[in-house]
This record gives structure tokens, sequence and C-alpha cells, in this order.
């Protein structure tokens, strides 16, 4: 790693226009960073915030421009070069390039924060039916179109998209067909008890939620929807196709430029890629993480945050390491949650739940047994409307019982 680079020269360049690209650009400017900085981003927007696409924006509570990190003349008056509508084709770390519409462009060093893409469903994109894969501004103003009383609405995955996506249809008065082959919703994450409680929660709104289910069959209905075939013989039928069955790391330039990739661009804690000057942050950054002991990605919005923070700090030269506990939230309702923390490839053993369920104000725990001894590690936790519990909660993960 080199040291802090000169206000003259080559610039810093930023792939990629979410929230790790726009907090590092911000983070960079505040640390007093006065040299040439430029942002290059395959939307058409500005930098911004996804967690609003499928809760406020979608909901019709907030327009777009709540979503952005920071408006036109933000970028102006800090002498911030953004450069949206624009694809990197390719990285040369050894040349410290990166080629845009056919040409280079020399960076001093540079972020990778190409984030992730939706995991496609080859039936639902083979069969040609109004359908929606909601990762991007523009796919949440055309849902938002679809999201009103008499709409049948589809949606495949009962995942954190998929459940938010259920919440904003039925407050727009549509009718909601939610299909998940699991036996209950987000059961890799929170496990059957408390994927339970989200199911009931979403039944109890009038969802169709049908778990453990598979699609066999998709193809166009008569009235122009979607005619979906699930093999248990059943078949719905519904006006438009919402597909939410996770996402996967954008690396292909990443894996083009050699650098090293498993499971998303793979870095140390202080987001350090394998090529020297050259850092990956957000979604696509699998970075080792100080605290849980092994790499993490983390596809979240506050890890977004926290990445931006770090990797400007080191682009400028910096110690700072990533090693916030993962954190996210999700609003259904009139359910709000934040939860803190990561089982990881192990698990855990049991959860453990306080509180009131059916008032949907609890808290919950998730614990490993460790040793010879027995003992529990908290491994992640959460809460449900109890908005005091956040920092008591956040100082409970990882310590022993």
């Amino acid at each position: 790693m080199t040291g802090p680079i000169a206000d003259e020269g080559a610039p810093i360049v930023v792939v990629g226009g979410g929230l790790a690209a726009g907090t590092a650009v911000t983070t960079l400017r505040e640390q007093g960073y006065a040299g040439p900085l430029v942002v290059l981003a395959a939307e058409r927007e500005l930098p911004y915030e996804r967690p609003p696409l499928s809760k406020g924006y979608l909901m019709g509570k907030a327009p777009a421009e709540k979503a952005l990190v920071h408006d036109a003349a933000w970028y102006a008056e800090h002498d911030v070069e953004v450069r949206t509508g624009t694809r990197v084709t390719a990285i040369d770390p050894a040349g410290h390039t990166v080629t845009v519409d056919g040409r280079a462009l020399s960076y001093a060093k540079a972020l990778l924060a190409t984030g992730a893409e939706p995991r496609r469903l080859a039936l639902a994109d083979d069969a040609g039916v109004p359908l929606t894969y909601l990762r991007t501004l523009a796919d949440a103003t055309a849902l938002k179109d679809q999201l009103r009383p008499g709409r049948r609405i589809g949606v495949v995955g009962g995942g954190w998209i998929g459940l938010e996506v259920a919440a904003a249809a039925r407050e727009a008065g549509s009718e909601v067909v939610v299909l998940e082959m699991a036996a209950q919703p987000l059961l890799g994450v929170l496990g059957e008890e408390v994927g339970r409680i989200f199911a009931d929660l979403h039944r109890g709104r009038g969802v169709d939620l049908r778990t453990g289910v598979s699609i066999g069959t998709i193809r166009a209905g008569a009235s122009g929807g979607a005619l979906i075939g699930l093999s248990d013989g059943a078949s719905i039928e519904v006006d438009h196709l919402v597909v939410g069955v996770g996402v996967v790391p954008v690396t292909d330039l990443a894996e083009a430029a050699g650098l090293v990739v498993d499971n998303g661009i793979r870095t140390d804690a202080r987001l350090r890629t394998s090529a020297p000057d050259l850092y990956a942050a957000g979604d696509v950054a699998n970075a080792d993480h100080p605290v849980l002991g092994r790499p993490v990605r983390t596809e979240h919005w506050d890890t977004a945050i926290q990445h931006g923070r770090v990797a400007a700090a080191n682009l400028l030269g910096g110690d700072a390491v990533a090693d916030a506990l993962p954190y996210f939230f999700t609003d259904q309702y009139d359910l709000g949650m934040e939860y803190v923390g990561s089982p990881g490839p192990a698990g855990f053993d049991r959860v453990e739940i306080t509180g009131d369920v059916a008032a949907l104000r609890f808290r919950a725990t998730w614990l490993r047994r460790e040793g010879s001894e027995g003992r529990e590690r908290v491994v992640a936790a959460m809460h449900v409307n109890d908005w005091d519990a956040i920092d008591e909660i956040r100082s409970t993960v990882g310590t022993l019982r």
C-alpha cells in the first residue's frame, strides 16, 4: 500500500453509484482530500440508497430525491466529477487505469463499489411475462405503478425484499401471493420460530403466503399477466410478477483484472483487494472481519456506510478497520425491526424470544453452543418495535453465557 496521494495528478476513481460509493466520496471531502475525484456510475441517477426502493419510495411515502446521497449541487460545490450512465469495461491494476467508453482513465487509487445484481429466475425471464427484479430506482418506479387496488401481485421469494414488496403492495390495496420454497419465510436468516412470526404477520394482513412450494412452469396468462404452475399441481394467475430470490455480487471487472474473488471481491479488514491501491466496499466486498473472525459479505445499508467511511480513510493512507457488526432493519406494516450480528456458516443452536410477540414488541437472541463446557455465544440479536433496545442488543452480540 502506498502513502497518501497528492492533490495533483491522477484522480481517486470510484466505480459504482450506490451508498458505499456516495459515502466514500463524502468522507474523502470531509477528511480534507481536495484532489481530483471521479465517480463512474452505471445507472443514470446520482449515487443513492437502496432501502427506500422497497420501503418509503415504493409505498409512495417519500419522493425519489430522498434516496439520493446528495443532490447535484453538492457534487458541483465539492468539485466531484460524477459520470452517470457510464459503465467501466476493464480495470488494469498494474497500469492503474480503468477503461471507460473505450478510453483508459488513470487513477492514483480506486474503489470498487459495483454492488450486486438480482439472481435471475430463468423460468420467468423466458416466459416474457410482466416482471420486476427490484434493484434500481427505475425498477421501483415501474413497480410502484403496478401497486394499486384491483391488481394481483405475485412475489417469488420470501426474503426481505419479497416481504417488503408484499407489505407495500397490500398497503396499496393490491392482492398479493408470495411463493416461498422453504418451510417459513426468512428461514435461513431467522430460523423457523421467528420466520413463523413474519409468516403470521403477512397472513394476518391478507397475503396469500404459500411456503414449501416450488414453481414448475411460468407462462403468459390469458389476461396478459403470468400464469404460474406449482409443483403440487396448483396454478396461480397474477397481473405482475416480482422475483426476489437473492442477489449475486458484481465481480466481472474484478475477475477479468485478476483480483482474488470468492463470494465477492476478497479484501482484508481494511478493504484492500489483492491489487495495490485498489479497494472494494459495500455489497461486492467479502471482507475479513476482525470481530467475527471470518470473511463477511453483507448486503445491507449500514455496511455500505461503514465500508464507505473505512475505504475513504484508507484511500488517504489511513489504517481504518471495517469491524462494525452487520446491522440491518426492516419495516413491514406496523412492524419495525433492527438486527445485529451474523451466525455465519456455523449457524445457531437455538433462539431465545422475550417480550410480547402477539403485540409485536419483543426481542430475539440467537445462540450457539461453544466448547466442552456447553456455554453459549450470542451470534445475533434483534428487537421488534422496542426502539430503546438497540444499544443493549448490540452490546450482547459476541458475548458468552
